[in-house]
């Protein structure tokens, strides 16, 4: 056993050094050979676990490790399938029959192993476990010599590209500048705005209008709407968006429980699923990058804030109430734009694509409301968490709707460059 695993780990180290070989066959003749598990999303589920469960990266964190993994695992699948794909960072020499399931696991515990070294053991049990259900011999020593490269050339790509930066928000104290919330009045995620993104050539290609100015109407009708649809107690909200509200926040939701569930119902196979799930977290993690560039741009107060201070915003139609607090938890960042309305946009924006329409109905369910909620469309979806974000009190409705449309907007210009068709 010991062999086999150091056998293993030499291949993939040997397949970072032939790069440069070209494919050994055509994309018709591509027949990978899987086992009856898709492989990508026993390896997207042990992303979550390791990003979030253990390492409790938050979503504007963990947005880069999963296009980091899923990036990979797409290039393995599509390279081990004869590239029928666009590759998005390289095609890695491939032969007929090379398994699947070895590149997919390869490629995503090479870059999970990278970014949680404190987790390897566990991560390389789940890995042994994973080349357990492929046969010896060469389709496995040839998967994981792809999946190695893949990884290898996605840890490239991600060097120093400033996620590791140190950075803070800028701490205001004049009307509509954010300041650090309760209950812990703590500040996190600034360097983001300043990752290197995936796809889009900088942060700030797609901008926003910007918040409403603190005196207009529009700013009076945001700040009296969250005020009564958005507080922990005395709240206009009905019982369901009550649970809406807590549904959209549970982290494990649009990012991955959704996808998951859409992979299996809809009988994807492995290539399917990797091309899906890359889809939707390169384009999430470069949204997120361009909506936190607009947070720092803009520095607009939380609801929060605005309302215990609105008797400071110089505007007649609003009211201060300094003890309102929430429903939910505000994040320790800025308010423009929303960051869950921006990447809830672009996943939504690219199932639609992905799936080549609209009208695809699925569910999932919370642990943190207790309940499961069901949508006819990605559309559908999209229009509640805009909702969503008011009624749990953190974000204004200007917040979300140009957060949708600056997701929507980088979606769609990832997509015209990414994951195409081969021909």
């Amino acid at each position: 056993m010991l062999e086999k695993i150091r056998t293993r780990r030499r291949a993939a180290v040997v397949a970072a050094l032939v790069l440069t070989v070209p494919l050994l066959f055509t994309p018709t003749a591509a027949r990978a050979r899987t086992t009856g598990t898709n492989m990508v999303i026993t390896w997207a589920v042990h992303s979550q676990t390791a990003a979030y469960e253990v390492a409790r990266q938050p979503p504007y964190i963990n947005g880069r490790t999963f296009a980091m993994v899923q990036g990979a695992v797409y290039d393995a699948a599509n390279a081990v399938s004869g590239t029928p794909y666009r590759p998005y960072l390289i095609s890695p020499p491939a032969r007929r029959g090379d398994s699947l399931d070895a590149a997919v696991a390869t490629a995503a515990y090479r870059v999970l192993l990278s970014l949680f070294p404190g987790q390897a053991e566990w991560l390389s049990v789940e890995y042994d476990r994973s080349l357990a259900t492929v046969r010896d011999g060469r389709a496995e020593r040839g998967g994981i010599a792809v999946g190695g490269a893949a990884a290898t050339a996605m840890i490239a790509a991600r060097e120093n590209d400033g996620a590791d930066r140190a950075a803070t928000w800028t701490v205001g104290t004049e009307p509509g500048q954010w300041r650090p919330t309760p209950p812990a009045f703590a500040q996190d995620g600034a360097q983001v705005a300043d990752i290197r993104p995936f796809v889009i050539p900088r942060a700030d290609l797609f901008g926003t209008a910007g918040p409403p100015a603190l005196g207009s109407a529009a700013y009076a009708r945001d700040l009296n709407e969250v005020k009564a649809l958005g507080p922990a107690t005395g709240s206009a909200r009905t019982q369901d968006q009550t649970e809406a509200a807590i549904w959209w926040h549970d982290r494990r939701q649009t990012e991955w429980e959704i996808k998951r569930q859409l992979a299996q119902t809809r009988r994807l196979s492995p290539l399917q699923t990797a091309r899906m799930f890359a889809m939707t977290d390169v384009t999430r993690a470069d949204s997120t990058i361009a909506c936190f560039h607009q947070k720092r741009t803009w520095n607009f107060w939380r609801p929060v804030t605005a309302v215990r201070l609105a008797d400071t915003d110089g505007n007649p139609a609003t009211t201060a109430d300094p003890a309102w607090t929430p429903l939910l938890i505000t994040p320790p960042f800025p308010d423009h734009t929303s960051g869950h309305s921006c990447s809830t946009a672009t996943i939504m924006y690219a199932l639609r694509q992905f799936f080549g329409r609209d009208d695809v109905p699925f569910s999932a369910y919370s642990t943190d409301s207790g309940t499961t909620r069901h949508f006819d469309s990605f559309s559908q979806a999209l229009d509640e968490v805009v909702e969503a974000r008011i009624w749990g009190g953190v974000h204004f409705r200007t917040a979300d709707e140009q957060g949708t449309r600056l997701g929507t907007q980088v979606a769609r210009y990832v997509l015209a460059r990414e994951f195409r068709p081969s021909h």
